[in-house]
């Protein structure tokens, strides 16, 4: 059975930085593209960002390029959202998503 599990999320000030991890268990990545993706209170799940495992090709919405990168880890079957300065406007349920499954999402919050 294919699971998705998100964390590192958490509230952080603007300009703040976060980690987040999504550990996938049951398929290997190998050969599948990963992506995460946000949702605001109110709003509709959008797409952030998602990486090629076979030749680590990245994708951003433009929203976060320059601040956020996307990295995996084969051996460890995980995929990671680095996210710098982090904006008010960056806050939302962020999901991973992989083999049309999907995590259960974690929180990122931004405030003073």
């Amino acid at each position: 059975q294919v699971q998705l599990v998100e964390s590192g999320g958490g509230l952080v000030p603007p300009g703040g930085s976060l980690r987040l991890s999504c550990v996938v268990s049951g398929r290997t990545l190998d050969g599948y593209a990963i992506g995460w993706f946000r949702q605001a209170p109110g709003g509709m799940r959008e797409g952030v960002s998602c990486i090629m495992s076979d030749d680590g090709t990245t994708y951003y919405t433009n929203y976060v390029r320059g601040r956020f990168t996307i990295s995996i880890d084969k051996a460890k079957n995980t995929v990671y959202l680095q996210m710098n300065s982090l904006k008010p406007e960056d806050t939302a349920v962020y999901y991973c998503y992989a083999f049309s499954y999907w995590g259960q999402g974690t929180q990122v919050t931004v405030s003073s």
